[in-house]
């Protein structure tokens, strides 16, 4: 057993997301780790098994796994796989004013394994990806595979992480379209738990604190408006539970150097 685990980085720096088939000579790895992106792959092929974290899985091909960046996983095949691996980094996400899209990878990245029902569909966009640069396009066709792979695929349970799980409900809590509330205590209610436990469990999960994943959906949430409709900003900042106008300018400047108003005019 190694003293440390392995941490594998297979996107380039200045690259926020990477779609390829997968490697054909791959038959085992070392426990590892991708610390900077969420990992999906699809098998349509192979034989053997693929670790997460304490949950072993057996491969049944069309099958589709997904790692999270703070997850660890290896490799034990037995025999040639073929399929697609998507790379893809929170920079990508961060750059698209899709809530939808955003939304259904949180469903999704709740499983760890999905076994695919119809893999016809999932093939053609995968090879799209696999030759598509344009952002707009990525993000069009990456809506379109996660839709389709939450409408034809089931959930391969295995033992539930209950801290993983209480992250996963916060991320669905925070993209509800009932109306976004500027508290992480306000969440921690919901969730019955303290604000303290919260953030110290978001944090062990994601590397951050509630407060700052509750910071990315105001702010997501925050551009749209400002892009898509005629609102100003102090009833933005209304709708997005701030008291005073001046406190979501400030606000809004910390997390993107930009005022509203600036962002708006770009």
């Amino acid at each position: 057993m190694s003293d440390f685990i392995q941490v594998k980085n297979k996107i380039e720096s200045s690259s926020l997301l990477k779609v390829s088939p997968f490697r054909k000579e791959i038959r085992k790895t070392e426990p590892h780790k991708h610390n900077s992106y969420f990992e999906l792959i699809y098998l349509s092929k192979g034989t053997g098994t693929h670790t997460i974290d304490h949950s072993t899985y057996n491969i049944q091909p069309p099958v589709i796994f997904l790692v999270r960046k703070e997850q660890v996983h290896h490799w034990d095949l037995s025999s040639e796989p073929d399929g697609f691996v998507i790379i893809l980094k929170k920079g990508f996400l961060d750059q698209s004013l899709d809530s939808e899209l955003k939304a259904l990878l949180i469903k999704l990245s709740a499983h760890a394994c999905m076994q695919v029902q119809d893999s016809v569909f999932i093939e053609q966009v995968f090879q799209l990806l696999a030759s598509e640069t344009n952002f707009h396009i990525q993000e069009g066709l990456l809506k379109a595979l996660f839709a389709k792979v939450s409408e034809v695929s089931l959930p391969v349970y295995q033992k539930v992480n209950k801290s993983v799980d209480l992250v996963t409900t916060f991320r669905e809590l925070l993209s509800q379209k009932t109306g976004i509330k500027n508290n992480v205590a306000h969440y921690a209610t919901l969730l019955h738990t303290s604000p303290q436990n919260l953030n110290a469990i978001c944090r062990k999960a994601t590397n951050q604190a509630a407060s700052e994943l509750l910071a990315e959906y105001i702010i997501a949430e925050a551009k749209r408006l400002l892009l898509y409709t005629n609102n100003s900003v102090a009833e933005i900042a209304n709708s997005l539970d701030f008291s005073d106008g001046s406190h979501f300018v400030k606000y809004f400047k910390r997390y993107t150097t930009q005022t509203p108003s600036a962002f708006r005019k770009l």
